[in-house]
C-alpha cells in the first residue's frame, strides 16, 4: 500500500511540474510576482527561499507545506513587513492537526498594501486616486506517507487590483520531504506557483512565476550550528534577466553576452546559516546570489545587496521573530513576527 502511495505521488509530481513548466518565465515576464517574497521573518532570514529548514515556526510552512508537523497544532502567527515607499505586508497563518487523517491543516493569508497612488490620464491629467494591493489566500495540507518522509500540498487564490485594472487567478504548490533526526538532515523538494489567472489584467493571460526548488540542510551534532542550501529555477539552467534596452555601461547585470558558466550556477543558489544560543535565541544570516547580482550597479557599491539576518526568541508559548532583508547597497527593509501557541494558553486538549 505505501509503494502504491509513493507511485502515486511520484507519478501526481511528475505530471504537475511538466505542466507547470509550459509556463516557464524568467525575469519580469510573469503576473504576481508578489508570490515569489517570503512570508515571514525566518523565511527572509533564510535568504527568502528555504524549504527545508524543519523548526517550529509554523511559517515555513508558507515556503514548503510538506514542512508542516503535528507538533504545530494551535499555533497562529503574524507578521508586518514595512518595505520601502509605505508599501506595507501583513501575514496571518493558523495550523490544525486532524488526528483522524493523521493530516496538518493550515490556512494563511498574505496581503500587501501600496498606499495611497494619483491616478492620471495618457497625458498627465490628475483623474483621482486609487489604493493598489494584492493578497493571497492559501490553505495548505500535510501527511507522512512513509516514515522520515512527507508531502504537501498548498491550494491558492490570488487577486490583484491597480485602480481599473483588476486581476485573479488560482496556483498550486507540490512539496516533499526527507528527514534523517539521527543523523541531522533535511531535504526538501517543491514544485511552486504551478496555475493560470483566471482574469486577466487586459485581454491576454499572463504566465505564474512558476519554480522548481531543492533544498538540503544539516545541523552539526557537535556546534549549534546548521547550514543550509536551496537551488531554486531548476527547470531553467540561464536565469539571467536580459533585455536589449539595458545600457550595459550602466547597469552591469546586462549579461547577454557573458559566457559565465560559474555565474549562472550560483544564481540558482541561496545559502544560509543559523546559530543556536542555548534553545531560546536563535540567529539567522542569509545569502541570495541571484538578488545580489540583479541589483548590482557597476557605478556603485553593491554593500549589503542579497544578504539577510535574522533573529529568534523563542519561548513554549510565544516566539519573537525579526528580519532584515537588503534590496539597497545600505537600507534594509524590516520584518516582525510573532508566533503564538493557543494550546499552551488556553489549555486546550489535543
Amino acid at each position: 500500500m505505501k509503494k502504491r502511495n509513493a507511485l502515486y505521488i511520484l507519478s501526481l509530481l511528475l505530471a504537475l511540474i511538466q505542466l507547470g513548466s509550459h509556463a516557464q518565465t524568467i525575469g519580469g515576464n510573469s503576473s504576481y510576482n508578489f508570490l515569489k517574497l517570503p512570508g515571514g521573518p525566518q523565511n527572509t532570514a533564510l535568504g527568502g527561499i528555504n524549504i527545508s529548514n524543519q523548526n517550529k515556526d509554523i511559517n515555513i510552512a508558507n515556503q514548503n507545506p510538506a514542512l508542516l508537523r503535528d507538533s504545530m497544532d494551535a499555533q497562529l502567527s503574524a507578521s508586518f513587513n514595512a518595505f520601502f515607499a509605505g508599501i506595507g505586508n501583513y501575514h496571518l497563518m493558523y495550523v490544525k492537526n486532524i488526528p483522524p487523517l493523521k493530516m496538518q491543516l493550515a490556512a494563511a493569508v498574505i496581503f500587501f498594501n501600496y498606499g495611497k497612488t494619483t491616478a492620471t490620464d495618457a497625458a498627465g491629467n490628475i483623474m483621482g486616486s486609487f489604493h493598489p494591493m494584492d493578497y493571497v489566500v492559501t490553505i495548505s495540507a500535510a501527511q507522512e506517507f512513509k516514515p522520515q518522509w512527507h508531502y504537501g500540498i498548498n491550494l491558492k487564490y490570488i487577486q490583484s487590483a491597480y485602480g481599473q485594472y483588476t486581476s485573479n487567478g488560482i496556483a498550486g504548490d507540490f512539496g516533499i520531504t526527507y528527514t534523517d533526526e539521527n543523523k541531522f538532515i533535511q531535504v526538501g523538494f517543491l514544485a511552486k506557483n504551478m496555475g493560470s489567472q483566471i482574469k486577466a489584467y487586459g485581454t491576454e493571460k499572463e504566465d505564474l512565476p512558476f519554480d522548481v526548488q531543492l533544498g538540503f540542510s544539516k545541523k552539526l551534532s557537535s556546534i549549534p550550528l546548521q547550514f543550509s542550501i536551496t537551488l531554486h529555477h531548476l527547470h531553467q539552467f540561464d536565469i539571467r534577466y536580459q533585455d536589449s534596452t539595458f545600457n550595459e555601461n550602466i547597469y552591469s547585470d546586462n549579461s547577454a553576452n557573458k559566457k559565465f558558466t560559474t555565474d549562472k550556477i550560483f544564481r540558482h543558489v541561496v545559502l544560509a546559516t543559523q546559530f543556536y544560543i542555548g534553545d531560546k535565541i536563535e540567529l539567522t544570516v542569509g545569502y541570495n546570489h541571484l538578488r545580489r547580482t540583479e541589483l548590482k550597479i557597476s557605478s556603485g557599491s553593491n554593500g549589503f545587496n542579497g544578504m539577510s539576518f535574522g533573529l529568534g526568541v523563542l519561548f513554549n508559548k510565544i516566539q519573537f521573530r525579526y528580519a532584515t532583508g537588503y534590496y539597497q547597497n545600505t537600507k534594509g527593509y524590516h520584518q516582525f513576527g510573532i508566533n503564538m501557541n493557543l494550546r499552551e494558553y488556553f489549555n486546550w486538549k489535543q
